[in-house]
């Protein structure tokens, strides 16, 4: 609802009132910041200079004094880069709550005791998501405060001049959010802080649990809400920063794709990886190990791939194997040989007894280190523990092999008269396959003890229907107190070897004060768009939030098909800002790119991809995840189209678009 010109001119007088503030806290701001800066670098040298003069309390006192100033200084510097990022557009909505006016930014903008603009994050702003105009109520540090809404109005600010002003309520139609979804996708993410639903906002804002599961449709904004959820907990948690979070996300364009929100938000990046290179860092016995993008392409151009022995090694129960196979090695491990010492030698009776009563609840590599102990302390009074521990190693009856160790898993008389003889050159290559990735780590854990990482304090996993609960259970091990955030849609899933009924099975990893959570509403797709993608799999739950655009599924055999793609591709060029061509492999992305790159700007995005331009791009399915497109052409060969089990992967590749989708040979 448009307001008075009356209440424009008084906006229009607030909007310069704040603005001219921002302008004057940047100047004196960066003019202190400069004149700090002067001071820390001469105290440095000052330091430097005397420290040889003074004593240790001194220089001690003097380097926390310092640091503290470094700390301020680097905290001022954060707030004032906030400032320019809000310079032109200093807020985006505003509640009249108990008769004072709440204008909600990106940052909060103070002078003295007054508050111009609220932070998006702060306790008083979560009305302005989950309220309407009436009865409302926020936490506050002292207590729940209540009151009365009188009025939430929304602003488009550009260039520090007030577009659109209107009064609304906040429905998940309302007039914003709808510009917001009929606007073009552009290369990389944007946040949402101003479009932010009701239902997103109780997942961002979530301090209660420490772990929480959410199963989100295509389109439902899963990323989107973990990264403005990361934001929030870094504006909540005290001395939380961004080196303390970890995001999994599924590929490398993926990352890339996300990189701008968090800095939107005047937050620092995370760190940010995948399986492939997280599992790397643990498994130094391979080169590389083989990504998740690489290994579900592999499943589409690999006809000699054993898909029996994958689907086994994904299984659930393929932890069960693990866990007796590795069992049945403690079970029979034995010293064979004696240990000299100058002192006291232990024979192979003693050393055995440490090894299978006194120590026996611990890791076999905890055992041997306890024991090298034991031997140190009687001979070198506790010193040099660790030059026994190859000694142990070479009079052990199990070799620290991994490589062995797992091929023997596959080579056991109890494993072959279950699940039959395969091969194990698998084993050989220098690059770990995917599947084999995650049994290795669970393996070498059993074995050894998972790696603790204590530094880490939130661990955000994204897609997370692609990673089996075998997956889960070792990132719990390694960080063991860390809280998680997992998203994922069991309705794309994309590995072809594992498919969950339910992410719910994961509170049983999780356990401890966990809550499951679902987003049943999609902001990416056209009624159009969602109507089709529903008979895909079946659904009738699917809700849709964009308005109506009446352009209608095309789809279309193949027949000519260069002549057929320049007719589609200038009519999308002509009306969208991004064009994706997905199809279900490599193979087909490369042949449409071959037929394409002479008389179009196209980009080829494969698995290893990290920058792209989104104006006109050829993708497989499996590599497409989480991004989103003006328009979209599925093309999958005609004599290769989706099959039944394929499903999921086609689900995934039509619902990459928000207003045309166009379909090949299906």
């Amino acid at each position: 609802m448009a307001i008075s010109n009356e209440e424009m001119h008084l906006e229009e007088a607030y909007l310069k009132t704040t603005g001219d503030l921002i302008t004057k806290q940047i100047s004196d701001i960066g003019s202190n910041l400069y004149q700090e800066e002067s001071k820390v670098n001469e105290f440095k040298k000052y330091l430097w200079d005397n420290k040889a003069g003074m004593d240790s309390v001194e220089v001690s006192a003097a380097i926390l004094d310092n640091d503290l100033e470094v700390e301020l200084l680097t905290m001022r510097g954060k707030y004032l880069r906030k400032l320019l990022r809000v310079e032109d557009s200093p807020y985006f909505g505003r509640i009249d709550f108990n008769g004072e006016e709440i204008y909600i930014g990106l940052t909060y903008v103070n002078d003295e005791n007054k508050h111009y603009v609220y932070d998006w994050r702060s306790p008083i702003a979560n009305m302005f998501y989950d309220s309407g105009v009436g009865h409302a109520s926020y936490v506050a540090p002292k207590g729940i405060i209540e009151g009365e809404i009188t009025k939430k109005r929304q602003y488009k600010i550009e260039n520090k001049k007030l577009i659109r002003v209107f009064d609304n309520n906040l429905n998940v139609d309302d007039e914003m959010l709808q510009e917001v979804l009929s606007s073009e996708s552009s290369d990389k993410m944007k946040n949402i802080v101003n479009t932010i639903q009701q239902e997103q906002n109780a997942i961002i804002r979530d301090v209660k649990h420490k772990n929480l599961i959410v199963q989100g449709i295509a389109g439902s904004g899963k990323t989107s809400v973990a990264l403005h959820r990361i934001a929030f907990l870094l504006y909540k948690i005290k001395n939380l920063k961004s080196n303390d979070i970890l995001i999994l996300s599924p590929n490398n364009v993926f990352s890339e794709y996300i990189s701008n929100v968090l800095p939107e938000l005047g937050e620092e990046n995370t760190a940010n990886t995948t399986w492939s290179e997280f599992a790397k860092s643990y498994i130094k016995e391979y080169k590389k190990v083989e990504s998740f993008t690489n290994f579900v392409e592999r499943h589409y151009k690999d006809n000699n791939t054993d898909n029996k022995l994958i689907e086994l090694k994904l299984s659930d129960k393929f932890k069960d194997i693990m866990d007796k196979y590795i069992n049945k090695i403690l079970s029979n491990a034995l010293f064979s040989g004696s240990i000299e010492g100058r002192y006291k030698d232990f024979d192979s009776d003693e050393l055995n007894y440490l090894l299978k009563v006194r120590y026996s609840n611990l890791t076999l590599s905890d055992r041997i280190t306890k024991i090298s102990e034991v031997i140190a302390k009687e001979n070198d009074n506790g010193k040099y523990s660790k030059r026994y521990i190859g000694k142990l190693y070479e009079i052990l009856n199990i070799k620290k092999d991994y490589r062995e160790v797992y091929r023997n898993l596959f080579k056991d008389e109890d494993f072959i008269k279950e699940y039959g003889e395969f091969d194990t050159s698998f084993i050989d290559q220098d690059v770990l396959n995917y599947e084999d990735s995650l049994n290795y780590i669970y393996i070498k854990g059993l074995l050894e003890g998972f790696p603790y990482n204590g530094i880490l304090k939130q661990v955000i996993v994204d897609e997370a229907q692609d990673y089996t609960p075998l997956q889960y259970t070792i990132l719990k091990e390694i960080f063991k107190n860390a809280s998680f955030t997992i998203l994922g849609d069991i309705n794309q899933t994309i590995n072809p070897y594992y498919k969950y009924d339910s992410l719910r099975i994961l509170e049983n990893i999780l356990n401890k004060n966990v809550i499951y959570l679902e987003l049943l509403k999609t902001y990416r797709s056209s009624k159009e768009i969602i109507e089709y993608t529903n008979k895909i799999l079946h659904l009738n739950f699917v809700s849709a939030i964009r308005d109506n655009n009446n352009i209608p599924v095309t789809i279309k055999e193949e027949t000519n098909l260069y002549e057929q793609l320049k007719y589609d591709l200038n009519e999308l060029i002509n009306n969208y800002k991004s064009v994706a061509i997905i199809t279900k492999n490599d193979i087909e992305a490369k042949k449409i790119y071959n037929l394409l790159k002479k008389n179009y700007n196209i980009n080829l995005l494969e698995s290893n991809s990290k920058e792209f331009n989104r104006d006109l791009v050829v993708v497989p399915a499996y590599v497409s995840k989480g991004l989103e497109f003006d328009s979209v052409i599925v093309y999958t060969d005609i004599n290769n189209k989706f099959t039944e089990k394929e499903k999921f992967l086609f689900y995934v590749a039509c619902t990459r678009c928000q207003h045309k989708l166009i379909v090949y040979n299906n």
